[in-house]
C-alpha cells in the first residue's frame, strides 16, 4: 500500500461530528444496556509494538477522527460502518474465554469510545489465564485525548493485577494528518508505553526531531515502521546507523508479513 497524502481536511470535521453524535447515543443509554460498536473481534498475534509475536485478543471498535494517506482499516472508520454492539461486560467475558493474556484495543480510535474507561477498569481487574492479570494495550492514533485514560491507570496502580499500556502514534507528513497531533498525550506516557512512527519516503528526519522534540529518547520506547510499498525496511535502518538513534527499535508488521493480502482478523 502507497502512502498517499489525501488533503480531504474539510470532511474530518463532519465526520468527527457524526461518529461523535452516534457514539453519545450508544453512550446515553442506561446500566448494562450501553454499547460499544465493535467491527471485529479475534484472536492472532500482535503484529507490532513490545508485544509483537505474542497471541492477544483483539478488539477493533469503529469510528476514527483522522483519515490517514496509508490507512489499512479505512472499512472500520466511516460513520455507519458495520458493528455489532457489545457492552463492557459482554467484551471482558469474550476475552475471558479467549484464554490469552495480552488484550489489544484498536481501531479506528478507541479513545474516542466513551465506555473505554470501564471496560478498561473491568479488563485490568481480571486474572487472566495464568493468575497474573491481562496485558491491556491501547492502540491510539495520537490525536484523541489520553488524559482520562491516564488518571485511570495512576489512580489504580497496583491495586489490580492487570497492566495498561499505550501504544501512540505520532502522525508524520506522508499521513496527511500531522497537524492534529497533541503534544500532551506524549508528556503522559513512561516506560510501559511505546511511541510508534509508521515512515514514508522523505518522513524518518522528522521523526528524529519529533522524537527529540518530545524528549521520548530513554523515556519511551520508541518503534519505526515502514509505510508499505514506500519505503525499504532497510532504508530504516541505514538511517538509524547514520543517527546512532540506539534508543530506537525498527520493525516491520508482523501480520502484514505473514498475511499480505488479508485485512480482516489479523
Amino acid at each position: 500500500m502507497t502512502c498517499e497524502n489525501e488533503n480531504a481536511t474539510a470532511t474530518y470535521g463532519s465526520l468527527h461530528d457524526a461518529f461523535s453524535a452516534s457514539q453519545r447515543r450508544s453512550a446515553d443509554q442506561s446500566g448494562s444496556q450501553a454499547i460499544m460498536p465493535v467491527a471485529e473481534r479475534f484472536v492472532s498475534i500482535n503484529g507490532e509494538g513490545a508485544c509483537a509475536g505474542k497471541l492477544a485478543a483483539f478488539i477493533r471498535f469503529t469510528g476514527c477522527n483522522l483519515r490517514c494517506g496509508y490507512c489499512d482499516t479505512m472499512w472500520a472508520n466511516v460513520p455507519g460502518a458495520a458493528a455489532k454492539g457489545e457492552t463492557p461486560e459482554q467484551l471482558v467475558a469474550w476475552v475471558r474465554q479467549t484464554g490469552v493474556e495480552c488484550v489489544t484495543l484498536t481501531g479506528g480510535e478507541p479513545v474516542l469510545q466513551p465506555l473505554l474507561p470501564q471496560l478498561v477498569e473491568l479488563l485490568l481487574g481480571e486474572p487472566g489465564p495464568c493468575e497474573r492479570g491481562l496485558r491491556v494495550e491501547i492502540e491510539t492514533n495520537g490525536a484523541a485525548d489520553l488524559g482520562e485514560l491516564a488518571a485511570l491507570r495512576a489512580r489504580i496502580g497496583d491495586a489490580a493485577p492487570g497492566v495498561l499500556s499505550f501504544t501512540v502514534d505520532w502522525k508524520l507528513p506522508s499521513s496527511g494528518m500531522e497537524q492534529r497531533m497533541l503534544p500532551a498525550n506524549f508528556r503522559l506516557l513512561d516506560t510501559r508505553d511505546t511511541v510508534k512512527f509508521v515512515c514514508g519516503q522523505g518522513d524518518l528526519p522528522r521523526a528524529l526531531e519529533v522524537a527529540r522534540q518530545l524528549d521520548l529518547p530513554g523515556r519511551v520506547p520508541v518503534y519505526l515502521s515502514p509505510c508499505f510499498g514506500d519505503i525499504e525496511p532497510a532504508r530504516i535502518v541505514e538511517f538509524m546507523q547514520e543517527n546512532q538513534m540506539t534508543w530506537a527499535t525498527a520493525q516491520v508488521q508482523l501480520h502484514k508479513v505473514i498475511w499480505p493480502d488479508v485485512e480482516r482478523g489479523v
